[in-house]
């Protein structure tokens, strides 16, 4: 009985040494005793007031960098109650998973006011397909690819969702060649009905050639084919940002400071500039129930030296005097107006209501009005148009064109060609020289048109290109910027559109001479993550719409947030004057002639790597 009671004691004795050994072995393994007892001996010295605080500080610096374990997809609301992606990112952070932080995600669907029931209902179904997609591919694929990356590696990061993002393009042509080929082999194939082309008008009699007979208008270009959007791409998008918040939150700094960081990976930069505000005060577009159909948006640009703050402290007085006015007018009679079709206007009625852009949605059935009603009310106030202020137009062409007629409805019963839609603004711009900034004066197929616009007008005014533009995926594919001939385009973080597509793009735009503006979609949520964006890219304009809606309004308190945090570390950059960098097609040629080497991008750096 005693030689048993020994032998398991001898037992337990040799497992305890080989325990004691293992231990050993593992703390040295991982250098702990050499750690230990430096942390133990500085603490001494340090003899801080929370003994455990500092150890625990002391610890935390030693443990494994954070590193993603989940991304979680959620359906939820914008600004407008219509479905967007939510995403969230968890990283193990000390062996332990923890919710960093979240992204709202705006789609790029346009919002169509006064639509009809047929189109709202297929753009929410479609709205609805693509963000139940992206949840789908967040919750399912997106979540395991990332599994174990570091947040701080944005470029890993963006460029595992590139290549998720290739595959599913491809597998989306092979659906489409398979359902193609299926109905090619049940459906027969009519042959197309080639209409007869439409017969000259007849001649009255007696009447003379006109100028219009002698000249005969070109025919309009058809339009392009829409640039399609694959369902469920703005998963991309959405957890590029959300890796890239994550990381800034990590790191204890400012997004926009990651995004600089991002974009000038050698060296950051020792000064940040704030955007200049383009904010929008007045619409007058297709959708407005006056006449007007040319301004979607009049939109107010402060002066350079104003802070952001200044400046829509400025706009708001400007945005309370066009509400007075709104209010001060009787609502409007039932019968036509006096003088329609050219005879003698009576009184002008103004009526209106808060648009989704957050500005006023005014009834005016002129050009000029809405110009010159901003002008009336800063004489009002002492503020001189072109001075304290300057003022850019947001044409939206595309959604003007008739093509039953081939022209421009530039107010209702209006029509311009082409041809004199450049005539048109050149006039606007004599009359209204404070405006130093037009937005999207034509559709992207009139490719001639915006070559002579920016011919005509291009030394004093930005002629920019938004809906013009193409994507940014098909920009970088393409990369050139020089289709349509612009001084500067509108970007817009939506869909697989990565926070390195972002650098590349501005990178781009800036290697070109051109004006880069980040601006918000139509639909926009509460996340406020855009004016970090555009913060830390360095883009000259900022674009967020009214000063009116929650979701609008809380991106420019952001703004003023980073600015006062610039102030405060001494870190804020001076914006420049107002500078209109014509160029003609031989100073095209001679810069193209003149580049170096593309720099490269952080996906690009990965991709090397991976083939080395």
């Amino acid at each position: 009985m005693g030689e048993e009671g020994g032998g398991r004691r001898c037992g337990t004795t040799k497992e305890l040494q080989k325990r004691r050994q293992q231990a050993l072995e593992y703390y040295r393994e991982h250098d702990v005793p050499r750690r230990l007892e430096e942390l133990l001996n500085s603490t001494f010295y340090l003899q801080p007031a929370d003994v455990y605080g500092h150890l625990a500080n002391c610890f935390s610096k030693l443990a494994k960098p954070p590193t993603i374990c989940r991304v979680v997809g959620k359906n939820v609301l914008d600004g407008l109650g219509l479905p967007t992606l939510q995403v969230e990112i968890f990283c193990t952070i000390q062996n332990f998973p923890k919710n960093i932080c979240s992204v709202v995600m705006a789609t790029h669907f346009e919002v169509h006011e006064n639509a009809f029931p047929e189109l709202v209902e297929a753009d929410e179904v479609e709205r609805s397909n693509a963000v139940g997609t992206a949840v789908q591919w967040v919750n399912e694929n997106i979540t395991q690819e990332l599994q174990g990356i570091a947040p701080s590696n944005q470029a890993q990061v963006d460029q595992v969702l590139r290549t998720f993002f290739e595959n599913k393009v491809q597998e989306d042509k092979e659906r489409q060649e398979l359902e193609r080929g299926l109905e090619e082999s049940t459906v027969p194939v009519p042959l197309p009905l080639i209409p007869p082309p439409p017969l000259p008008p007849a001649k009255k009699k007696g009447q003379k050639q006109g100028l219009k007979d002698a000249l005969t208008e070109k025919p309009i270009v058809p339009p392009e084919p829409v640039e399609r959007v694959l369902c469920g791409s703005m998963a991309i998008g959405a957890v590029s940002l959300a890796v890239a918040k994550t990381s800034a939150l990590l790191g204890s700094n400012p997004l926009y400071v990651n995004i600089a960081l991002l974009k000038h990976p050698q060296e950051q930069p020792a000064k940040l500039a704030i955007p200049l505000l383009m904010v929008s005060l007045v619409s007058c577009g297709k959708s407005s129930p006056g006449k007007l159909n040319l301004m979607k948006e009049v939109i107010c640009i402060p002066h350079p030296g104003l802070t952001a703050k200044q400046g829509v402290v400025m706009l708001m007085e400007i945005q309370k005097q066009i509400h007075k006015t709104i209010e001060t007018h009787p609502p409007p009679k039932a019968e036509p107006k006096k003088g329609h079709n050219g005879g003698k206007r009576g009184h002008q009625v103004i009526t209106g209501k808060m648009s989704h852009l957050g500005c006023f949605t005014i009834t005016y059935d002129t050009i000029e009005q809405p110009l010159l009603l901003i002008q009336g009310i800063c004489a009002n106030l002492g503020l001189k148009l072109g001075t304290n202020l300057h003022l850019a137009i947001n044409c939206a062409a595309h959604e003007l064109m008739d093509y039953s007629k081939g022209k421009y409805e530039v107010m209702m019963g209006t029509y311009k060609t082409a041809a004199e839609m450049v005539d048109l603004y050149v006039d606007l711009i004599s009359k209204f020289p404070s405006i130093i900034a037009i937005i999207d004066p034509f559709r992207k197929e009139d490719s001639e048109q915006w070559d002579s616009i920016y011919n005509a007008l291009g030394s004093r005014c930005y002629i920019i290109a938004g809906s013009a533009s193409k994507s940014i995926s098909k920009l970088l594919e393409d990369g050139t910027i020089s289709i349509p001939k612009s001084s500067g385009l509108i970007i817009k973080h939506t869909n697989q559109t990565t926070m390195s597509d972002l650098v590349e793009i501005t990178n781009l735009i800036d290697s070109k001479k051109h004006m880069a503006i980040f601006g918000s979609t139509e639909g926009e949520s509460s996340d406020d993550s855009l004016v970090d964006l555009a913060v830390g890219l360095g883009v000259r304009f900022i674009k967020l719409g009214g000063l009116s809606r929650g979701e609008r309004v809380t991106k420019y308190n952001r703004l003023f947030t980073i600015e006062e945090e610039l102030i405060q570390n001494g870190t804020l950059g001076i914006n420049e004057e107002y500078v209109f960098l014509y160029s003609n097609e031989e100073d095209d040629k001679a810069a193209e002639a003149r580049e170096g080497p593309q720099p490269i991008f952080p996906t690009e750096v990965v991709e090397e790597s991976a083939r080395a």
